[in-house]
């Protein structure tokens, strides 16, 4: 199991290459070794970078959609657009493609956001702008989405 944790200023440069922070790579361990995929986010004009083994557990639970249901064909065609290969080289870095730095707008200066089991990766100026537009929600969404759960000893 892969649990990321930290955030990072990084550059992106006029190939299109970007460094990946070396606390991720030690956090990776040998799932680094393994290569990357890079898709857009869904819910954010950001991009996506899973470790090949986290990639290849979430597609195991799309390839069992139904494709004779026409919105999980256009899911799935929506959900691949523009996913990559993201390999490192022996520097530590990887190419995003043209087409996802245009989605995403990414320029030259970028955020590295953990997300658990993957990293997001944002133009600096549009992360920014997410964590002030939506930072005094964070109260009350944590405890939607986490005050529902069971974890205390008197939950029984």
């Amino acid at each position: 199991m892969i649990n990321l944790y930290e955030v990072h200023e990084c550059t992106i440069d006029e190939k299109g290459r970007v460094l990946l922070p070396r606390t991720f790579r030690n956090q990776l361990g040998k799932h680094a070794d393994k290569g990357f995929v890079i898709k857009r986010s869904i819910f954010s004009k950001s991009l996506d970078l899973y470790p090949a083994s986290t990639w290849n557990h979430m597609v195991s639970g799309v390839q069992k959609l139904n494709r004779f249901v026409k919105k999980n064909v256009e899911f799935i065609r929506l959900f691949n657009a523009g996913v990559r290969e993201a390999g490192m080289d022996k520097s530590g870095r990887f190419l995003i493609p043209r087409d996802l730095m245009r989605y995403a707008g990414l320029k030259k200066n970028l955020v590295m956001s953990s997300a658990t089991d993957h990293i997001e990766i944002w133009d600096k100026s549009r992360y920014e702008k997410f964590m002030r537009d939506n930072s005094n929600r964070f109260e009350k969404l944590a405890e939607e989405v986490m005050g529902q759960t069971s974890a205390g000893p008197d939950d029984k």
